[in-house]
Parts: structure tokens; sequence; C-alpha cells
């Protein structure tokens, strides 16, 4: 089975256009984060999520904690997946599920040693799915995405095999180690937002080269 992609960071209805042309399973939109890049206001991800065709996904990444905060930015944007970039409590994942049934959840995992194998096992029991990254959520401003670094590729090849949820592999990706991430973690998808970027606008050259390459 091929994996999926997800490009991330998309800023405007013109970048959206260019992902879904090139065959993307999924957007990601970025709301407001102590750091990184790609934040765009909500209403904006509002508009971006309403006008993706059938058959794509728009996630919102929210850096909310709270149960209300996260529901309350959900409503705000109205997309159908959130993705959770800091870790929260699971009870908080719960309450959201409850409140927002057909939301799909997405936690993000910021891979950085041994113990993110159990971590990533227990949000499994929570979230719909999760996303592996190279973010520090300890570092003093926050660090929950947009790296451009990749992390270590044997624990997440653990994580994915020891779980029953679909993994999306973040991280460092790009049009020249996709193909060798791809093989050897064996990702339920990839998702990708630095490294499809020129001058920090999507790069339709670098996103043909990407999906050419993926699954080549």
């Amino acid at each position: 089975m091929n994996a999926r992609v997800k490009i991330c960071c998309i800023s405007s209805q013109e970048e959206a256009a260019t992902a879904v042309r090139h065959g993307v399973s999924a957007i990601g939109l970025v709301g407001r984060m102590p750091s990184g890049p790609g934040v765009i206001s909500d209403d904006m991800i509002r508009e971006i999520a309403g006008a993706v065709p059938p058959g794509v996904s728009a996630f919102l990444l929210t850096s909310e904690t709270t149960a209300r905060g996260i529901i309350d930015h959900q409503k705000r944007t109205n997309t159908p997946v959130l993705q959770i970039v800091d870790y929260v409590k699971h009870e908080v994942l719960a309450e959201v599920k409850r409140t927002l049934p057909a939301v799909k959840i997405v936690q993000v995992i910021h891979v950085t040693g041994d113990d993110d194998v159990k971590l990533a096992a227990e949000y499994s029991a929570v979230a719909d799915a999760l996303l592996l990254d190279s973010g520090n959520p300890y570092a003093d401003v926050k660090v929950l995405g947009g790296t451009g670094k990749t992390h270590n590729w044997d624990l997440s090849r653990k994580i994915v095999s020891e779980v029953r949820v679909p993994v999306f592999l973040a991280g460092g990706l790009s049009p020249l180690n996709v193909k060798e991430a791809v093989d050897y973690v064996k990702p339920y998808g990839v998702d990708i937002c630095s490294g499809l970027r020129t001058n920090g606008m999507l790069d339709s050259t670098k996103v043909a080269e990407f999906f050419r390459n993926i699954n080549g």
C-alpha cells in the first residue's frame, strides 16, 4: 500500500490547490503556535478547509491543551481532523471525542528517545492516529513542529510496528529522503512542510519530485 501524503503549513487557497493537484491526501493548517512556521488565522484555516475537495482531509494543528480550548478551536475552523501538537492528558482527548464525535484526533509524538515508544503506545489507546515528529515540547519556548530535522527512524519504525492505529512520519522529510523513510519506517502516511518550500513558498517542482520519489 502506498503511503499517504500530507502537506503541512498550507497558507493560502493557492497552496492548497497546488497540493490537491499533485494528489495529496491531506493538508495541514497551522493555528497559533509558540514557535515555528506556517501559522495562519483561524478565519483563513476555515476558508481553506471549506474549499478542499472530497477525499482530501484538512488537519487543524492546535497547540491548545485543554478540552475547552481544543473544542473551541475546532469550532472556529470547522476542520474534520484535529492534530494535537502538544502533550495533553488522556481525559482531555476523551472529552474532545465525546463532544466532537465526528472529528478525528491525531496526536503528535515528538520522538526524542526510547521512552517515546511507550508514550506512543499509551496515546494510541485514545487517539485515532499518531504523527511522529522532531519537536521539543519541553523547551523554554516549545518547539511543536516544522523543525525540518529528522529524528531516530529506528524508534519510529518500532512505534509503527507496535501500535494498531495509523502512524504518520514527519520531521526533516524531503524529495531526497522520503523513499528511504517510507521503505524503512513503513508509516501509514508522511507529513512534510519545509522540505517542499523555496523562500518560504510551496514549490510545485519539489512537490512533483516528492510524489515521483515516494513510491517509485
